[in-house]
Order: C-alpha cells, then structure tokens, then sequence
C-alpha cells in the first residue's frame, strides 16, 4: 500500500495498514526553516538550499529526500506567484519587510526574529463599506499562480504519495480581518455585520474563481483542497457560534459546496484553539477534515471529539503537542505523549498524523525523530 491509497482509506473513515503521515504535506503541517535545516543535519541528509514558498511564518518545503527518509504520506501542490507581483524586502532599519499582493505589510526583527508580522492593514480607518469595497483585490486568475500545479501533482502521485492544494490565500475570514485590522474587524461584526458580508461575498467570489480554475487544471489528480481561518483561541472560539452561523457560515457553506462541485476532493479546513462549540456548525458548512486539532485548548479533549465527532470529520493533526510538549519535553516523554494521542484517534480510521500545526524552530531534532518514532510504532493497524 503506498501512501496515497493509505491516505484515501483513512480520509474515507477505513483503517489502512499505518496511519498516514503528514510532515511538510502543508503550509500548516511543516518546519520553520531552522527546525528543517536542523533535522535535515541529525538525519545524515545533504545540506541543500531551503525552499521557503511559506515567507511570512518561514516556513520550509520538505524536499524530497527527505519525505522518503520519513514515510510522509502526502505532498502540497503549491500554487505559483502571480505574474504581476514578487517579493521586494525593504530596509526598515531594525526590521526587514515586505508588502504582500494585497497591500498587507509585514516585517520582521533583524536580531533574532524567526517571523513576519503584519504591521500594516490597509483598509483601517475605513468608515463606509464603499471605502472597504474600493480596496483592489489580486487577479485570482493570474496564470503564474496555476503554470506549476500540474507538474507538482504528477510528481507527488509518481512518488506514490497524496496530493494536498492549497489555495491563494488564507481563508475568507482570516484574509478580511488582515486587510482590516483585527480590532475594527472584531468591531465590524458587531457593529456592522453587513460589511463583515460583502467583503466576504467578495472573497467567495475571489476563491470561487481560483478553485475553479485550480480543479480544472489538477482537480483528477488533487485528493484535498486546504481551507483555512483561525476561529480559536486558547479558551475560547474567537467569536461565539451565533456570530458565526448568521456571517461567516453562509459564506463557507457557499464556498465548500462550489469547490466540491468542482472536483472530487476533500476539503481540509484549518483553524486553531478552542473551536468545540463551532465543530457542529463547522461539518453543517460542509468541511471534510479538521486541523490542527488543538489538544492543548480548552475543549478539546481527544477522546471526546473522537466520540463525538469522528463520524463526521476526519482528524488532520493532534498527533503531539506543538504549544507545551514537543519542544521542550524529553524524548521519553514525547514518545508518551504521541502513543495516547494515536490511541485515541486511530480506531475506524479518519485519522492523518501530523503535529499541531507547524514545528516551531527551536525543537530539537531529537525530539521530532522521537514524535515520528512513536507514530511509526504505535500507528500500526495491522
């Protein structure tokens, strides 16, 4: 059984031979740069030259020698950079930044700093949903963003492993509340929900035009299609489950429903924290698959989201604890940890490993082979 079909038996809720690893399968499943570089050095690998496609978080696309060494079960196909736009770092003075194809500006330390983050949102300030609907949005049809799909795809199926695509940009909520701010964007909702809708609207439309394009070059070869908000936080959703169902809910139910139509994929959605309360509303909208599976946020017990969820939604994450064990545990208790987390999500399959969320760049190597030693003893079915 080679990766793919073990990816396809556990997304269809089957038991396959091994729980299917993820580890460099997406943007929101991979290694800072530094992590990967150290990794690559503990296992023997080559040095080579680190490709970041993921630039504001830094993060690093696993190469193939590498997903080989470790049995990954599935690889992105990464849309391209548009034609109308590259990257142009500037000097801030103790900053290096940029500004991404939607005006957002992001920067980050020169001493010591690991990330961008945004420090400019272009529509604060805003005060009529005129001014909000004037903001140029990219061509989501631009032709460098689909010119390397299809060689990408291919490549991962003749390697035997499934094929993760992702989108333009992050999801519909997340994109808004970046080009807004996050105060006025929390603000908004409150207080001007119909805005909050029509630059939605306006992001379903954007996405709709991508996906259909996406899926009509690759959509025979693609197994999931990545979505991706974060709703969470580390108590609590970030707005309440109300919220969500009378703005944002029709809007992913919209979006879900035209990229299935489109090709037969999953759709992967992403959020992180506390989303319990927003689970159901979250699989009525029309998503497949839940990452990262937060299990150091309130609520979000394995156990029970298997119980009471794992019917509905495959679980893509929550193998170990990015937040408060992977990084600064011993091995030993690594090991430990993982061993739980398999017991409680892989029986009756719908069950992909993966750490939660990304692999922070102060992990030690030790610990990730320890992780990946664990998942490879105790993710047998058979």
């Amino acid at each position: 059984m080679n990766g793919r079909e073990r990816m396809r038996q556990a997304l269809n809720h089957q038991e396959p031979d091994h729980v299917p690893l993820d580890l460099g399968g997406t943007g929101l499943s991979t290694l800072h740069v530094t992590a990967y570089h150290n990794l690559r050095r503990y296992l023997g690998l080559p040095p080579v030259p680190a490709r970041v496609p993921f630039v504001a978080e830094q993060l690093a696309l696993v190469d193939d020698d590498m997903a080989a060494r470790l049995q990954t079960d599935v690889s992105p196909a990464l849309p391209g950079l548009p034609t109308t736009f590259a990257y142009d770092f500037r000097d801030e003075g103790a900053y290096q930044a940029y500004t991404d194809e939607w005006g957002i500006g992001w920067r980050k330390p020169r001493a010591g700093g690991f990330y961008y983050d945004m420090y400019h949102h272009p529509l604060t300030g805003a005060t009529s949903l005129a001014e909000l609907l004037a903001h140029p949005f990219p061509d989501p049809l631009d032709a460098g963003r689909f010119a390397p799909l299809r060689a990408q795809a291919e490549a991962t199926i003749a390697q035997g492993r499934a094929v993760a695509l992702a989108g333009p940009c992050a999801g519909i909520a997340e994109v808004y509340s970046w080009l807004r701010g996050y105060e006025e964007y929390y603000i908004d909702l409150a207080r001007h929900p119909d805005w909050v809708g029509e630059m939605l609207d306006r992001l379903v439309a954007f996405k709709s035009a991508y996906w259909a394009r996406a899926l009509a070059e690759v959509g025979d070869l693609v197994d999931v299609v990545i979505e991706a908000d974060d709703l969470g936080g580390q108590h609590a959703p970030l707005i309440s489950p109300r919220t969500y169902r009378q703005v944002i809910q029709p809007r992913h139910r919209r979006l879900f429903a035209f990229i299935k139509a489109e090709a037969p994929v999953k759709v992967f959605y992403h959020t992180c924290g506390a989303v319990r309360r927003l689970i159901p509303d979250l699989i009525d909208a029309g998503i497949d698959i839940l990452n990262p599976v937060q299990i150091s946020a309130a609520g979000m017990d394995l156990v029970e989201l298997k119980r009471d969820f794992g019917r509905d939604l495959v679980f893509w994450g929550g193998g170990v604890d990015t937040q408060g064990v992977l990084g600064t545990a011993t091995p030993a208790e690594v090991q430990a940890h993982v061993r739980r987390n398999i017991e409680a999500l892989a029986p009756g399959g719908g069950f992909v490993f993966a750490a939660v969320h990304d692999i922070q760049a102060n992990v030690p190597p030790e610990n990730i082979m320890a992780m990946w030693q664990a998942w490879h003893e105790y993710g047998r079915y058979q």
